[in-house]
């Protein structure tokens, strides 16, 4: 398809924001494009009757009047084909696959990058996007947010980017491995990816495999006829029937036992199977959300787990961070824990002071989402007053911060000034080169438990390639000089 040439290509800009307006509109100008910028929806709609169409719109969510979603829909059911980018500052499931679902060509965060905005503009013009369902309703609201999407609130750059694989994901019929430690919220990506789908008014059944006894897992799964084993008295219809035509959302997959592997493997392939102990051959049509918190490559390459389940359930792969990756999500998780509470309680949810949140920002969670979820409530039942003070916080935290600023810097320099000073009255020369390979070992398995054993992972957080990093964790297993 031929590229467009920006200085014959009009542009349009629609935000009641006249900053966003203003500066956007200028990136654009200067970047060569035609731009026209509206304050509203109702006047960029208006406009189309007397003007040339857009080739592209930069659109917000939330205006006065007709608000962005509702816009993307009348422009997409004119003309389905033009590129339209969503703009907002609210980051959350429903706006952002709201946006996906009726057709946007990308979700834009704000505050964003100019020159990023640019980049887009130019990689938006050749594209053709199609919606899959041009006149689906899309008036999401983030004000609105769905209760069980709580955890996914987020502004930090992994939950805006997970909020758009879901946006996309969600139309298609593809199996979904999501991974993350326990407690972030790995249900409720299966859950919002499950809603936001064409299977949303079919059943969402969610099992965790690491729950059931492995003698039990598999009439769970695919059912029993009565009379199938000792204390089988009537037919039992499993979670793979009950889903049929929705989702089946299987936790801790790692955990499941070999020979049920084997099972679940034929169902994914034919979707068919029988029960235990039936003959009657079982048909549905299920769309399959794993997740774990293991490393499954690892798992594989010991045995434990088939390399061609694997890769039947990891056709994409959704990873959740963990609560300390994302500090700066803490307060406004916390503040929508608040007020859940308050509205359980009856009574005005109760605020964070800000020393309180900085602590709260500077604790490790080694529970994650759910650690501060249960912490909030902890809170709104028995903190004092309507302010919550650090007193408070620590009165119900149960496990110790994490050291923050110089008190962090303290805690790991102080050794290792009290190491060299033994290093170097014992005579045996280079401490620089046993002090390197000691704190290189050290990062290196700090890195690795922190990512659960997945060297990809763990050379990424540490800034290495996973080729510099496997030569060091092949030098670890080498005794340190001296």
């Amino acid at each position: 398809m031929p590229q467009h040439d920006p200085t014959h290509t009009r542009v349009w800009v629609v935000d009641d924001d006249r900053s966003v307006r203003f500066v956007l509109a200028e990136a654009l100008r200067e970047a060569g494009f035609l731009v026209h910028s509206f304050d509203g929806a109702q006047a960029a709609l208006a406009a189309l009757a007397d003007e040339t169409q857009p080739a592209l719109v930069f659109t917000d969510i939330r205006m006065p009047g007709m608000d962005g979603l509702g816009f993307l829909n009348a422009l997409k059911a004119r003309d389905p084909e033009l590129p339209v980018v969503v703009m907002s500052a609210w980051t959350d499931i429903a706006s952002t696959a709201g946006a996906f679902r009726g057709g946007a060509h990308e979700f834009l965060s704000k505050p964003f990058d100019l020159d990023e905005a640019v980049a887009l503009a130019r990689r938006a013009l050749p594209a053709q996007t199609a919606s899959d369902d041009a006149s689906a309703s899309a008036q999401a609201d983030a004000a609105g947010t769905a209760a069980d999407d709580h955890a996914l609130l987020g502004d930090a750059t992994a939950m805006r980017e997970l909020f758009r694989a879901i946006g996309r994901l969600a139309q298609a019929p593809l199996s979904v491995l999501v991974t993350g430690e326990t407690g972030t919220g790995k249900e409720l990506v299966a859950r919002a990816l499950h809603r936001e789908s064409p299977r949303a008014r079919k059943p969402f059944v969610a099992l965790n495999t690491a729950a059931i006894p492995a003698e039990l897992l598999e009439s769970e799964l695919f059912g029993h006829e009565a009379g199938a084993f000792t204390g089988a008295t009537r037919r039992h219809i499993g979670r793979f029937e009950q889903a049929d035509g929705g989702t089946l959302f299987l936790d801790e997959i790692g955990d499941m036992p070999a020979p049920l592997q084997t099972r679940l493997l034929r169902v994914l392939a034919e979707g068919e199977f029988f029960r235990v102990g039936g003959r009657e051959l079982i048909r549905v049509d299920v769309r399959v959300i794993a997740a774990t918190h293991q490393d499954l490559e690892a798992l594989v390459a010991d045995g434990r787990f088939r390399a061609d389940l694997l890769h039947r359930l990891d056709v994409v792969r959704l990873r959740l961070p963990p609560l300390r990756e994302r500090a700066g999500d803490v307060g406004m998780l916390a503040a929508r824990f608040l007020a859940n509470a308050g509205a359980r309680f009856n009574a005005p949810a109760k605020k964070l002071s800000a020393d309180a949140l900085r602590l709260l920002e500077a604790h490790a969670w080694p529970g994650n989402v759910r650690e501060l979820e249960n912490l909030c409530w902890r809170l709104a039942a028995l903190a004092p007053g309507q302010s919550i003070r650090t007193a408070d916080v620590r009165a119900c935290l149960r496990t110790a911060p994490r050291a923050t600023g110089n008190a962090d810097a303290d805690d790991w320099t102080q050794p290792l000034i009290a190491w060299t000073r033994a290093a170097l009255g014992d005579g045996h020369g280079d401490v620089h080169g046993r002090a390197k390979q000691r704190f290189e070992q050290a990062l290196l398995a700090a890195a690795l438990e922190h990512t659960g054993g997945h060297r990809q992972q763990a050379a990424e957080l540490l800034g290495l390639g996973r080729n510099t990093l496997t030569r060091k964790l092949g030098r670890k297993h080498e005794p340190p000089a001296g």
